[in-house]
């Protein structure tokens, strides 16, 4: 078995808990303290002259308000506690960070070859959409309630979350939302799966609906 494939044992520790009570205190300490955003949100400032590096995975625990910060929990404890449990909780961090870091990184490089030097990058949801595809990968046959009424395959989901943010790229609709990160989360999350796991998503979501 490749290294890059060796299982870690199974254990669970109730993890994303632990992330969401970090993401909640981090929000209040930003309430107290208007330099935290610049201090621990990914910008050019931070990495390249204070070569504040842990920007790269302090990033996905500062939001810019309330509402980014709850709407970020919810998907985290809605899919991140169901994926923790079916594939333990080592695996599940190994995820989590390394596709949110390598999201937010090819963000900023491209900010950086677009010439957006004054971009703050701050927020989960780059770890979140990488989550939401591997949920889709493990629980292909599941429903999520969309507004709590409209029912969706959660592949359905992925594919309808990748149109929103390449449009929205593209024809750079809801500025301050940061649509590449969104796009690479879900192109990490699907090499993750595919190197790590050994698993083809896309073969898997046409197999279960063929059917």
């Amino acid at each position: 078995m490749s290294s890059v494939r060796k299982p870690f044992r199974y254990t669970y520790h109730a993890a994303v808990f632990i992330l969401i009570g970090i993401n909640l205190l981090a929000y209040i300490f930003s309430l107290f303290s208007p330099m935290t955003n610049i201090v621990f949100g990914m910008n050019f400032y931070g990495l390249l002259r204070r070569h504040w590096w842990w920007q790269a995975i302090s990033y996905m625990f500062v939001h810019g308000s309330a509402q980014h910060l709850l709407f970020n929990m919810f998907g985290l404890g809605l899919f991140g506690t169901m994926v923790e449990r079916a594939i333990g909780t080592k695996e599940f961090l190994l995820f989590y960070f390394l596709t949110g870091l390598l999201s937010g990184v090819a963000s900023m490089v491209i900010y950086y070859l677009t010439g957006l030097y004054g971009v703050t990058l701050i927020g989960a949801s780059g770890a979140l959409y990488a989550l939401l595809l591997l949920y889709a990968t493990i629980f292909p046959r599941a429903q999520i309630l969309v507004f709590y009424i409209v029912p969706l395959p959660a592949p359905m989901l992925v594919l309808v979350y990748t149109i929103i943010a390449l449009i929205s790229q593209v024809f750079g609709l809801k500025a301050g939302i940061a649509h590449t990160t969104h796009l690479f989360g879900f192109v990490f999350a699907y090499l993750y799966i595919k190197v790590r796991m050994g698993i083809s998503p896309l073969k898997i979501w046409k197999e279960v609906y063929r059917r």
